[in-house]
C-alpha cells in the first residue's frame, strides 16, 4: 500500500493491466453478480434527478424495476446501490448486439445528460472505500474479467491507466499525476 493524500493504493493497481473486453465478457458485471452497482450519497439525487432524461434510453423490464423500486435501493450491505431486475442485471443495463452496456452512459453520449454513470462503474476493476480517517483504493479480481486482464497483459495497458478518466474524475488531475509518480518510481 502507499498514500496520497487521504487514499491508501493498494500496488494491485499498478501490478496488474486490465482492458475490458465486451467482446469476451459480454458485459458480463452489469448483469452477474448479486447486487446493483454501488452507488456515492450525491449519485442517489443525480439518478432521480435525470430519470426522465434516461428512461428513453432503458429497457421496459428496467424501466419496471426502477418504477417499482425506486431509481436506487439500499443494499444487503446498508450502502446504496442500483436497483436490479430479477435479482439479476441492473436496472440501467441496456442490450446492443447481446453485449450488456450502461442506459446512463448512452444517455450521456446522446448529450441528454452530463452525468456519464455512477463512479464505481466507471473506475472498476478499481473499488474505493471510505473509512473515517481515510479511502481505500483497492482492485477488485472477478473471474468474469479474466478476459480483460489477458487483453491488459497483451495491450500492457497497468489498471491505473486504463481508469485514469475516472481516476481523475474521482479525485483529480493532482491526485493522478502523483499516482504517476509513484507508478514510475514502484514500476524501476
Amino acid at each position: 500500500m502507499f498514500q496520497i493524500g487521504n487514499t491508501l493504493i493498494s500496488e494491485e493497481i499498478l501490478e496488474n493491466d486490465f482492458v475490458c473486453n465486451l467482446n469476451a465478457c459480454k458485459g458480463a458485471c452489469c448483469v452477474d453478480g448479486d447486487s446493483g452497482a454501488p452507488l456515492e450519497d450525491h449519485e442517489t439525487e443525480i439518478l432521480v434527478d435525470i430519470f426522465t432524461d434516461v428512461k428513453p434510453f432503458l429497457r421496459k423490464e428496467g424501466v419496471a424495476a426502477i418504477e417499482e423500486q425506486g431509481a436506487f435501493v439500499k443494499g444487503y450491505d446498508g450502502e446504496w446501490e442500483t436497483p436490479l431486475v430479477n435479482n439479476s442485471e441492473c436496472a440501467y443495463v441496456i442490450f446492443d448486439n447481446n453485449i450488456a452496456k450502461c442506459g446512463l452512459e448512452e444517455a450521456y453520449n446522446q448529450g441528454k445528460t452530463t452525468w456519464k454513470k455512477p463512479i464505481s462503474c466507471h473506475m472498476y476493476p478499481v473499488r474505493i472505500r471510505e473509512y473515517s480517517e481515510f479511502i481505500g483504493v483497492n482492485y477488485h479480481k472477478w473471474e468474469i474479467c479474466d478476459p480483460a486482464c489477458a487483453l491488459g497483459v497483451e495491450l500492457k495497458v497497468p489498471i491505473y491507466k486504463f481508469v485514469k478518466d475516472a481516476l481523475i474524475r474521482k479525485f483529480g488531475q493532482k491526485w493522478y499525476s502523483e499516482l504517476e509518480e509513484v507508478a514510475k518510481e514502484y514500476l524501476k
